[in-house]
């Protein structure tokens, strides 16, 4: 299959691929290009944003190549060692902002990343981002995910114009980022198999090249995940690559089905939760590869269920929406409030939409155990994966409650009109039973 994508021509899924992402370097060294890239946006004073942690890897560096090159420059450092993504540190980097800059450039993985982004859309200044650690798969994403009134967000935002991934860099993050960053990655197992299991299911857009881009960049990360542990640079190219990969295929397919499906959303819950009501949480790569874990569980699940019309039929007539809004409420506190508005919009839980999916799932049942089976590793492949590059196989290992599992993976069907895991789960009248599982 050719997976060269041309902006100028239509592929045969009927869309133009193309992408934001058109400047990214990954090599040793590749910090040292920076100069090129801010005379090429004729920058007359660059502003820089780190935090504690990110200035020191280049900071300095970058101010000095600037100066040398005839480019000012100033900068805002974040002094929290944990930093959010919020509307506080927004305001802060607005009173900081030295409005004569002309150049964006940030220091940092996911946080600072996301800040930027945002606020480059918001000053309609060029950005680059020299990236901190192989951290996670959004340095090329449209979109910021930050918390608004402790609610997660998805945010407007512009990708970066350059990405410098330096392998120097890279490689000299604590190997947990690295493992973060893979299991990131792992989450696309579940996103290309939800895609296709929604495009046979409802119709959705699916474009089989992008699936195909998307599950070579996550292969070649797998393949090198002992040496990750082992930070090497050949390995954490082929890391980078593919977080900057999947970003690119969110771009080419004009939707978010190759970054993530329900694993993202197993993630955001405990994020929500953490908001909330400060239950632990963990970094976002290793949520969403438990995410992945616990979704492989279930789908594997579905190999020993027979579909059953009647007992389907049954269980969505007997959904009260009004007592699964109360434990929402219960689990999620007010963040639920969007998650149950978003019902009216959709109306997933109507019986006359479940009788026509469950009409196409019963037929097509053979088909979506082939699709899980082409797609998904088992769980022991799956988990052999995670004790390679040292990530937790329970979330009881993060510090989160296994009595919470079958709620956390429930909840996850309403965070946004997008068909995945649980939805499938609740078509078939098994959601109970197959949490229950776990």
């Amino acid at each position: 299959m050719n997976l060269e994508f041309n902006p100028n021509e239509i592929c045969a899924c009927g869309k133009v691929h193309k992408t934001d992402v058109e400047n990214c370097v990954i090599e040793e060294g590749a910090v040292n290009r920076i100069p090129e890239y801010a005379a090429k946006f004729n920058a007359k004073k660059a502003f820089i944003v780190a935090d504690v942690n990110t200035f020191p890897l280049a900071g300095e560096k970058i101010e000095n190549m600037l100066k040398e090159n005839g480019i000012g420059s100033a900068h805002y450092i974040y002094q929290q060692k944990r930093l959010e993504p919020d509307e506080h540190a927004m305001g802060s980097l607005v009173m900081h902002f030295d409005a004569a800059c002309d150049l964006i450039i940030g220091i940092g993985s996911g946080v600072i990343n996301d800040i930027c982004k945002v606020f480059a859309y918001q000053t309609k200044r060029p950005y680059i981002i020299v990236a901190s650690a192989a951290y996670m798969d959004g340095y090329a994403a449209r979109t910021s995910t930050m918390p608004v009134d402790r609610i997660k967000t998805t945010i407007s935002a512009k990708s970066p114009d350059v990405i410098i991934g330096d392998l120097d860099i890279l490689t000299g993050a604590p190997k947990h980022m690295a493992a973060a960053g893979l299991g990131d990655m792992l989450a696309k197992y579940i996103s290309i198999c939800e895609w296709r299991l929604s495009h046979l299911i409802n119709g959705e857009y699916y474009c089989e090249r992008v699936a195909e881009f998307t599950r070579q960049s996550r292969d070649a990360c797998v393949q090198n995940a002992e040496g990750l542990m082992k930070q090497d640079k050949s390995s954490m190219k082929k890391l980078f690559e593919g977080l900057i990969n999947c970003g690119k295929a969110i771009d080419y397919s004009g939707v978010s089905r190759p970054g993530g499906g329900d694993e993202h959303y197993f993630c955001q819950m405990l994020d929500m939760r953490g908001l909330e009501f400060g239950t632990p949480t963990a970094s976002h790569g290793v949520q969403c590869a438990l995410g992945t874990l616990y979704a492989i569980k279930c789908y594997q699940a579905l190999k020993h269920i027979t579909p059953d019309r009647e007992k389907a039929i049954k269980y969505a007539e007997s959904f009260d929406f009004e007592d699964w809004s109360r434990q929402l409420r219960e689990f999620l506190g007010k963040g639920a409030e969007p998650m149950i508005a978003l019902e009216a919009k959709e109306q997933k839980y109507s019986a006359e939409k479940h009788k026509i999916r469950l009409n196409v799932i019963l037929e097509n049942w053979d088909t979506i155990l082939k699709i899980i089976d082409e797609e998904l590793p088992s769980v022991d492949e799956f988990e052999s994966i995670l004790k390679v590059i040292g990530l937790p196989t329970s979330i009881e290992e993060i510090g989160v409650e296994k009595e919470l599992l079958p709620m956390i993976i429930k909840s996850t069907k309403d965070i946004r009109d997008k068909y995945v895991l649980p939805r499938l789960l609740w078509d078939l009248g098994v959601l109970e039973e197959v949490c229950s599982s776990l």
